[in-house]
């Protein structure tokens, strides 16, 4: 017997699984009164592994899911309502006894409106921002937007034209623009600015920032300071630690474009290890 994939053609199922997410949405929030808010949430960066270290967070039976991993309230959704952010996650009874739950945005951390919008609403919640090498994230970001087909610039090009591309937007704080998310290739790569806007609203204490390179060649050691962070049984072995998300279709890069990038983000880079009085060791 055929499987329903080779019977169903494809737009019938992706109709149907979009009706089927709709009406199980209008459920959670029927009941959105009755459902907890987050305990953590990460906050970014983009190309970091954020989907990664979610996947393994969630696999710990203290951990309980939300009903979308980038949920993009804080930046995005604001408007809708804290209602419309209680119906993604599980119910309060379920929280509590050792229980926890949270979500992972990775546009939290470069929209500056953020900070204190999470401030107002969860003044106790712990923040976590993964960061990687700012100059292989931003080639990451360039060679992903143009897989995408939303980046037609060459690399170099396309680094050098950023300010010039982001000025207007960043003059009228147009921060859902989408060439602000699109082309901010060198911007995420400004952890000092991001991460001192969060420590304007919350103490140190409640932040946690990780090294991407750390977490990728020692997985288990980083996963064990983030639960214990999170306060759940630090002796938990996550049984998939698999990278998800991971681009595909880089090319060759000059050594002038990391030259470039390189230059740039020196200075920041140190402003960063005398924020959090660490050196991440990024030349």
């Amino acid at each position: 017997m055929r499987s329903l994939k080779r019977i169903v053609p494809h737009s019938v199922r992706k109709s149907l699984n979009r009706t089927v997410r709709k009406y199980r949405f209008r459920m959670r929030y029927a009941t959105a009164d009755f459902r907890s808010l987050p305990n953590f949430i990460i906050i970014g960066a983009m190309k970091t592994g954020t989907t990664c270290l979610f996947s393994c967070l969630v696999q710990h039976p203290q951990i309980l899911k939300c009903f979308r991993k980038e949920v993009h309230f804080f930046d995005n959704y604001f408007d809708r309502g804290i209602k419309w952010y209680r119906a993604h996650f599980p119910l309060a009874r379920r929280i509590g006894a050792g229980h926890i739950t949270g979500e992972a945005s990775p546009l939290y951390i470069l929209n500056p409106l953020v900070p204190e919008r999470i401030s107002r609403l969860l003044s106790d919640v712990k923040l976590i921002a993964i960061l990687r090498n700012p100059v292989e994230r931003a080639i990451s970001h360039y060679f992903m937007e143009v897989r995408a087909k939303k980046e037609r610039l060459p690399v170099m090009e396309a680094f050098q034209e950023e300010e010039n591309r982001l000025q207007e937007i960043l003059r009228t704080r147009d921060f859902t623009n989408s060439v602000y998310i699109h082309a901010s290739y060198k911007k995420r790569g400004i952890y000092h600015e991001q991460l001192a806007r969060y420590l304007q609203f919350f103490p140190r204490r409640q932040l946690l920032v990780l090294k991407s390179e750390e977490f990728f060649k020692e997985p288990k050691n980083v996963i064990r300071r983030v639960f214990e962070f999170l306060e759940v049984d630090e002796s938990f072995e996550v049984a998939d630690i698999r990278p998800r998300n991971v681009g595909s279709g880089k090319t060759r890069v000059d050594a002038q474009v990391y030259a470039y990038l390189s230059d740039f983000f020196r200075p920041h880079n140190q402003s960063l290890y005398e924020l959090l009085g660490e050196d991440f060791d990024w030349s």
